[in-house]
């Protein structure tokens, strides 16, 4: 299938990566747009995620509530420490009075705000009880905060599992030409890689944002309660905290598509050197290939390093804010304890509280990286399952009432790109039962016929019928069905030679599948294999040859016992006797069926009832061989050209004398 004009890879294809090998995207993420329908892929799992939050909501309110009783812990041991140093007997008042007398008026005001007993010591059990409470909330905590992140991971990996089965399903509803044009390995990136990346930051972010949100939501509410003025401290770094992280996301945005688009791209060569690695050594291109990966390496290594540098920018930035605002408060709140306006408690619980403040913005800053990787992905992703799909099958479809195979095509015209013709107003018939060789130059457009009658593309004007039936008006499966195919790229799947044959038909018997078999002289080969038809072949059926491979897809085909017969170049791997063999087979095979045969060989297409010759995607001659060659035309020059031409060079050159050979030759 390799003649006829493949159409160009588009560049930045659904705004991704496609076109460029290494190169970035041809226009920046949408971020917005993608993560809202990132997150919109987690409805269906609506009422967990609603048990998610309020797990969420009681573990971040124990955390909250945790910095106040542990405020009234150090009261308690402050005011124990204090009160052991006042004279015993006296009360508060005299103990506020005596300090101002001596002229320590801050002492006084701190005296008075603090509930000592003067004389009295430490009450250890007030402070064991407390200490209790405070224990309890930091369990319950930790207890709910491990629920929170297993009812979690049970949504995510859910919602991952649907994304990878819509993208399978939108991978079969997607037209041939969409492969034609997408390097094998970037497509398997975004299925793969890219897939698993989105898996990795939904689970790493969706629990951490949550938590930081709630914690600095009541972290806020019990600074305001706490002390009004410190909070309103505190809240001067957070739009200076939002303007420096937005800064560098935005920076760091477009490296990061760049970074998964040569990740992309360095799939799909290393894909391709390794599915050709031989033609690679064959031809010497060694250096070659490793000096395209050295390329897009280092490529890949700049963009990620570029993406991971600047968005890491993010987290020592909030740190820098983060300690400013500590000292802030600090020094406010020490002031304050001096004047008697907050507790020493109020103030440590304060401080606590800022860094639970600060803590979870850099610790969001800190994730950039990893959100924005995970959109990235997610866009490349949706990009895949908004690509343009194949027609949908009619919703009632029609079948043929007799299976007998005739074809025909009525005033067909296709063309690959609009402004370059290919086929053009063409017209034929196969009776059921005969046989239609389709020759011509590479690039006539053989290949394309056929894959019009499988509907692998669509024709731009005219229909074509299957035994009375427009194929439009059938399911593509109903079709293909009657429909057996025989490429000259063989394809074999990781598994038993069995298992392979029994691919065109899994509902056939053991007996119908070693009738296969023999037909195809699959069995000569097989029976000198030591596990026979149990032989294991991998995913490149490197183990068995060219040929035997060949064998193996015709037997697929004969197991399939369709009503329509595809054969492309089929016998070009094997050898001239089991070619003959082989022929005499499919002879028996074609009978009452219609076959299409596309062939190079001429020598194998004689005894066809009808030779189509094909130029420029017009057919310019039709015939039986004889008839074709009496006309003295295209065909008859292309079988000049293959034997007679062929023959005359042989003669001359055995003609030419000995002393015409080079000296190290004679």
């Amino acid at each position: 299938m390799t003649e006829r004009p493949r159409p160009p890879v588009r560049r930045g294809f659904g705004g991704g990566p496609w076109g460029g090998p290494g190169l970035p995207a041809e226009k920046p993420m949408s971020f917005g747009p993608s993560v809202r329908r990132l997150l919109g892929r987690l409805r269906p799992e609506g009422p967990k995620l609603l048990a998610v939050i309020g797990l969420g909501v009681t573990s971040v309110a124990l955390v909250v509530i945790g910095p106040k009783v542990l405020g009234r812990a150090t009261d308690l041991i402050f005011s124990g420490v204090i009160g052991k140093q006042l004279p015993p007997g006296t009360s508060t008042a005299q103990a506020v009075a005596a300090a101002r007398a001596s002229g320590k008026g801050n002492v006084a005001d701190m005296l008075a705000r603090m509930h000592v007993v003067p004389g009295q010591g430490i009450d250890f059990s007030a402070l064991r009880t407390v200490l209790a409470w405070a224990l309890a909330l930091y369990v319950g905590s930790a207890l709910f905060s491990w629920m929170q992140v297993y009812l979690l991971n049970g949504v995510v990996q859910r919602t991952i599992f649907r994304l990878r089965a819509e993208v399978e399903d939108k991978l079969n509803r997607l037209p041939l030409q969409f492969f034609d044009q997408q390097p094998r390995g970037e497509l398997l990136s975004r299925v793969t890689n890219d897939i698993d990346n989105v898996s990795q930051s939904l689970q790493q972010t969706i629990s951490q944002l949550l938590s930081s949100v709630l914690t600095v939501i009541g972290v806020l509410v019990m600074m305001v309660v706490v002390s009004p003025l410190l909070a309103l401290v505190a809240l001067v770094t957070v739009p200076l905290s939002i303007l420096v992280a937005s800064q560098v996301a935005r920076r760091s945005q477009k490296l990061f598509v760049a970074q998964w688009a040569n990740t992309g791209s360095l799939n799909a060569h290393i894909e391709e050197a390794f599915t050709g690695h031989e033609l690679v050594t064959v031809f010497g291109r060694r250096r070659e290939v490793e000096q395209v990966f050295r390329e897009r390496n280092d490529q890949l290594f700049e963009a990620s390093f570029g993406a991971q540098f600047v968005s890491g920018i993010i987290m020592p930035a909030m740190m820098f804010i983060g300690n400013l605002n500590y000292v802030a408060i600090a020094v406010i709140g020490g002031v304050r304890v001096a004047t008697g306006a907050m507790s020493l408690g109020d103030v440590q619980a304060f401080i606590q509280y800022s860094r639970q403040f600060t803590q979870p913005l850099t610790q969001v800053a800190s994730m950039a990286n990893l959100l924005q990787s995970g959109v990235a992905s997610a866009e490349r992703v949706f990009e895949l399952l908004d690509a343009p799909e194949q027609e949908a099958d009619p919703v009632q479809p029609v079948i043929p009432v007799a299976s007998r195979g005739r074809v025909e095509f009525e005033r067909v015209s296709f063309r690959y790109h609009p402004e370059q013709p290919l086929i053009e107003d063409l017209s034929l018939v196969a009776e059921p039962g005969h046989t239609v060789a389709i020759v011509g130059p590479t690039g006539a457009g053989k290949t394309t016929l056929v894959n019009l009658i499988l509907r692998f593309y669509e024709v731009d004007a005219g229909r074509i019928t299957l035994d009375g039936v427009d194929i439009t008006a059938m399911r593509r499966v109903d079709l293909r069905s009657q429909i057996g195919m025989v490429l000259q790229d063989t394809w074999l799947f990781g598994g038993t030679i069995h298992d392979n044959i029994a691919y065109g038909n899994p509902a056939a018997s053991e007996e119908e599948i070693l009738a296969a078999a023999k037909a195809t002289f699959v069995d000569r080969f097989v029976q000198s294999l030591p596990d026979g038809y149990d032989t294991v072949i991998d995913e490149e059926g490197s183990n068995v040859s060219a040929g035997e491979k060949q064998l193996l897809t015709i037997a697929r085909a004969f197991l399939a016992d369709p009503s329509l017969l595809i054969l492309d170049e089929a016998t070009s791997s094997v050898d001239t006797r089991t070619e003959v063999l082989v022929q005499r087979a499919m002879a028996a095979l074609r009978s009452d069926r219609t076959s299409f045969v596309i062939a190079h060989r001429l020598s194998t297409i004689r005894d066809a009832e009808l030779i189509l010759m094909m130029e420029a995607g017009r057919i310019v001659e039709r015939g039986t061989h004889d008839e074709l060659l009496g006309a003295r035309g295209a065909y008859f020059r292309l079988y000049s050209a293959q034997f007679r031409g062929a023959i005359a060079a042989a003669d001359e050159s055995a003609a030419q004398p000995a002393a015409a050979a080079p000296a190290g030759l004679r």
